[in-house]
């Protein structure tokens, strides 16, 4: 069984992070790191002010009713130093030339300990940190847009990644 975390870096939108928070929990995600400007709920010596703290929680909760209560929040200022000193393998969600492409993922391809690294909603996730990355996965569109909105790929990958044999949601029998 994978041990699975995310990692939101540089996601612009409370309702987007709200989102993520809800799919993440409902797919068996235990950890979410927030990292750069990521809004993020309120958590145990909170840094914001009162009033922004509660403004930007009351958004987030607004879309994850209730599920970032039940995810352990780790707030970093560098995700790739918490990633390593958690033995984490950093998985991008990213368009790529090197991406595996989500069909064709295989339990194989990634590590025990998965990272989910979901990046801004405009520009991604930049080439020098993809570098640093073990895996890049990628959904195939079929349409015209490039892309699909984060929280939608979010749960899109998180839930293919619970089909693999070492999902963290699958029970022994």
């Amino acid at each position: 069984m994978a041990d699975l975390a995310i990692i939101l870096h540089n996601i612009r939108s409370t309702y987007n992070v709200g989102a993520i928070l809800r799919t993440a929990e409902g797919l068996g995600v235990k950890t979410v790191v927030f990292s750069g400007y990521t809004p993020f709920p309120a958590v145990k010596n909170d840094p914001r002010l009162p009033h922004l703290k509660a403004k930007i929680d009351k958004q987030i909760n607004k879309v994850a009713l209730g599920a970032e209560k039940m995810l352990d929040s780790v707030l970093v200022a560098d995700f790739l130093a918490w990633a390593r000193q958690n033995h984490y393998q950093l998985v991008a969600l990213e368009q790529a030339p090197n991406s595996i492409k989500l069909p064709d993922l295989t339990a194989s391809d990634l590590p025990p300990k998965i990272a989910l690294l979901l990046g801004e909603e405009t520009h991604g996730i930049s080439p020098k940190i993809l570098e640093q990355c073990a895996k890049i996965i990628e959904i195939p569109m079929c349409g015209q847009k490039e892309s699909f909105n984060v929280s939608v790929a979010a749960g899109i990958a998180l839930y293919q990644l619970t089909l693999l044999p070492h999902n963290p949601c699958q029970k022994s029998a």
